[in-house]
């Protein structure tokens, strides 16, 4: 490779940080005016609140490789036991608190050993987790959920997505994204992108006769 040539995988994960704080943005401004009742809600991710779920995410643009390591091992290679520990840490004592931890985080591009895409799909994977249950919807750029739905497609780091949809045709009716091949499962971007990672709920969205299937792995996931 010579000087000139460009480096496209520095330029692509460079693209998406802008669209990583626009999301966390959109989210913190969803949440700006939320009950205490409505902390309370329990969020699509089983057992967490809304709440719990966005220090989830603030504790995930705090963790450099070194932390995230440092933190496996302390909890003795235990992954689910650390996320436990780093949301903890970003709850607070109230709500106003946790909220105002998200907003310091809106702009970091600190992220765990993963690629920058991942954070992506996180920003607006667990974004729905909490705004499905409030009956907040957000119109996403079809763009950026049709970047995340195509790295879900071919990965299962961190959430299983890839093996969940293994001999099924996704295709999407907003938007260019397909994926695989054996019986359809077509509905939005964003719809199918959820289903992937496990979200049953999305399923009620999509049509064809892979949807069936696609629901029944999200259920036994």
């Amino acid at each position: 490779m010579t000087g000139t040539e460009p480096k496209p995988d520095l330029h692509r994960a460079t693209g998406i940080w802008p669209l990583v704080h626009a999301e966390r943005a959109a989210l913190a401004a969803d949440l700006a005016n939320l009950t205490d009742e409505q902390w309370a809600t329990p969020s699509l991710c089983t057992g967490l609140t809304v709440r719990e779920v966005l220090a989830h995410l603030t504790a995930g643009a705090g963790l450099n490789p070194v932390r995230w390591l440092a933190g496996v091992i302390r909890c003795r290679f235990d992954f689910d036991k650390q996320v436990t520990m780093r949301l903890t840490q970003q709850l607070g004592a109230t709500a106003s608190e946790t909220l105002e931890r998200f907003h310091r985080i809106i702009t970091s591009t600190t992220k765990p050993p993963l690629p920058a895409v991942a954070m992506l799909g996180e920003s607006i994977v667990h974004g729905e987790d909490i705004r499905r249950p409030l009956g907040i919807r957000r119109d996403y750029p079809i763009q950026t959920v049709t970047r995340v739905a195509e790295y879900y497609r071919g990965s299962d780091l961190v959430v299983l997505a890839k093996g969940r949809i293994a001999g099924l045709r996704l295709v999407a009716t907003d938007g260019n994204f397909t994926a695989g091949s054996g019986p359809l499962v077509s509905g939005t971007t964003l719809a199918l992108t959820m289903a992937m990672t496990g979200r049953a709920s999305y399923c009620d969205e999509l049509d064809g006769d892979g949807a069936t299937t696609l629901r029944e792995r999200c259920e036994t996931a």
